[in-house]
């Protein structure tokens, strides 16, 4: 007896070995192995480092190099986070992290069999799970050890050994899993790209009625509590739009880059601290992706709102990470007025600027870029005696002068930059609303301003008009209808005037965050209807912003009853 139950064991095993040596060999494991060959449209690609497989799960690492110079990715690595981060040509972004269970694609979670690894120095990527992110075909050939990539639309994986290669696209057998910006996983389906073929945008009535969401400082969004919790700031977010909608609200303005950081996975800035807590630490999500797709789902407009030219809200560089611009560049940086600049005359430093923009612009699906009005500080001391004497080709005499033209440049750059990308992104400014007072200009305003976006923050606003870089302006008329210094109405009639006829239009940014203070006409909500009923009397004016998002939510003297009355009668 003992010896019949001997041999069935015995039998059994022999079983298990024959079966298992074959799965053995075709992960790769086996030491007579050949070397896996990868193969793209028919050209073999050569790396230094040699591809594997991983026991176990059977994912085939590559290099990440040969995600960007052999398939035309752009790629990022962050070496204290230990986090990847693979942008597409179609903008498609991957964000995976060492033994994170599941990746970020384009802001929407995937589990992962495998993630990015450190392997004797290089960084190793999932290549299966990469490749169809980004579109391309997939094959395994266990007989010839080689992976063929297709860039050709619809490529089919059928009859591939998906279990040597590894992993399953979007975890689910079929490869299926939704993202943020479409499909992702069947290179069959539509690419997940956010820049709107598959996405919805939005579908505001013709008068624009934005509000600023204010992310610096945490002002209006994510809240400081909700650090390090995903799932709250999304739930903040969506009670906020729907509480800007229910006031009539049909666009908000978010500022997606507060300091020379970012509220999305940049390969160029590092990550806000207002996220997280921490500059450079990375959330379990793409704020800007779901932002954009929550705001769309409502048939709102989303607009990307950047802060220029701020480095940091104050000069404790200590507490930037090693990626900020102010360490990465410090010539670039100047102390000013106690907050860290970057300095326009610099072209270098302006393209770099451009160039973080349009990180967003390719690869997301906002409806508009809009910048505010930090250029150069006012009413402070601003050291570029050395950079007017280095960058000024021209020999521009004045110092006033050269700002300026150095201010139109990066408008020039910038809107030539977007148009051409994406035709359909709405480019926009909000100046300081005061251009020039008429006692210094004939042809300025009729105010007593301290302050003026052309003298004090060198902002020639008339040109950006005039010569058609921007689509739209948004001054900032945060004074009453009974500010003798600053009138509402005067200040409407003056920005009429400078847009008529241009082609550029015009929205009014209005301060519900001053209603209840002291100052001359600002003791009822009652003002800013009459600021809007005024506005009534020019067709140039096409919309109204308010700032900020708080101020409206906090109701002061009945705010939200009296804009919801006046939009939704």
């Amino acid at each position: 007896m003992k010896a019949r139950k001997w041999a069935v064991w015995l039998v059994m095993s022999a079983l298990l070995m024959a079966l298992t040596v074959p799965v053995t060999e075709a992960a790769g494991v086996a030491s007579d192995a050949r070397p896996i060959e990868i193969v793209l449209d028919g050209k073999v690609i050569n790396s230094d480092v040699s591809p594997y497989i991983l026991p176990k799960v059977y994912v085939t690492m590559v290099p990440l190099r040969i995600i960007s110079e052999q398939l035309g990715a752009t790629v990022g690595w962050l070496q204290k986070e230990e986090q990847a981060t693979i942008r597409g040509s179609a903008g498609q972004v991957i964000v995976m992290k060492r033994g994170a269970p599941s990746a970020l694609v384009n802001g929407s979670s995937v589990p992962l069999d495998a993630s990015v690894e450190l392997k004797n120095g290089r960084t190793m990527v999932p290549l299966r799970f990469v490749s169809e992110q980004l579109g391309l075909g997939v094959q395994w050939s266990e007989k010839e050890q080689r992976i063929t990539l297709s860039t050709r639309s619809g490529s089919s994986t059928e009859g591939t050994d998906t279990e040597a290669v590894g992993e399953h696209t979007g975890g689910s057998e079929t490869g299926a899993g939704q993202s943020a910006g479409g499909s992702v996983g069947s290179p069959a389906g539509p690419l997940p790209d956010q820049t709107g073929a598959q996405e919805e945008t939005g579908n505001p009535a013709q008068e624009l009625r934005g509000v600023w969401i204010s992310t610096v400082y945490n002002l209006d969004w994510p809240s400081k509590a909700s650090y390090g919790k995903s799932l709250q700031q999304m739930a903040e977010y969506r009670t906020l739009l729907d509480e800007l909608q229910a006031l009539g609200m049909n666009a908000v303005f978010v500022q997606v880059r507060p300091a020379a950081d970012a509220l999305y996975p940049s390969l160029l800035v590092p990550w806000s601290k207002y996220v997280s807590g921490v500059q450079g630490l990375a959330p379990d999500y793409d704020p800007l992706a779901f932002m954009i797709e929550e705001t769309h789902k409502r048939k709102m407009e989303f607009h990307a709102w950047f802060n220029p030219f701020r480095a940091s809200v104050d000069t404790k560089t200590e507490q930037l990470t090693s990626s900020h611009i102010a360490k990465q560049q410090p010539d670039w940086i100047v102390n000013a007025g106690g907050k860290l600049y970057i300095n326009p005359g610099i072209p270098q430093a302006r393209q770099h600027i451009i160039d973080t923009i349009m990180e967003v612009v390719r690869g997301y699906n906002i409806d508009g870029v809009h910048l505010d009005d930090y250029f150069y500080p006012s009413n402070t001391e601003f050291a570029d005696d050395q950079t007017f004497k280095t960058y000024n080709p021209g020999k521009t005499a004045s110092k006033a002068d050269w700002r300026r033209g150095n201010i139109n440049a990066f408008v020039r750059d910038l809107g030539q930059a977007i148009h051409k990308e994406k035709s359909t992104i709405r480019f926009g400014i909000s100046p300081f609303g005061v251009w020039r007072n008429q006692s210094v200009d004939p042809s300025g305003s009729d105010t007593k301003a301290g302050v003026t976006t052309y003298d004090s923050m060198y902002a020639d606003v008339r040109t950006w008009i005039k010569q058609g870089w921007i689509d739209y302006i948004n001054p900032q008329l945060y004074w009453s209808l009974s500010f003798p210094a600053a009138r509402y109405d005067k200040l409407v009639d003056w920005w009429v005037q400078e847009v008529k006829g241009t082609g550029v239009d015009l929205y009014i940014g209005h301060s519900p965050y001053k209603l209840g203070t002291k100052e001359a006409g600002w003791q009822s909500a009652q003002e800013i209807i009459n600021q809007l009923e005024y506005n009534k009397r020019y067709p140039e004016v096409k919309g109204d912003i308010y700032f900020s998002a708080k101020d409206l939510r906090n109701n002061p003297l009945g705010i939200k009853e009296a804009l919801r009355s006046y939009y939704m009668p």
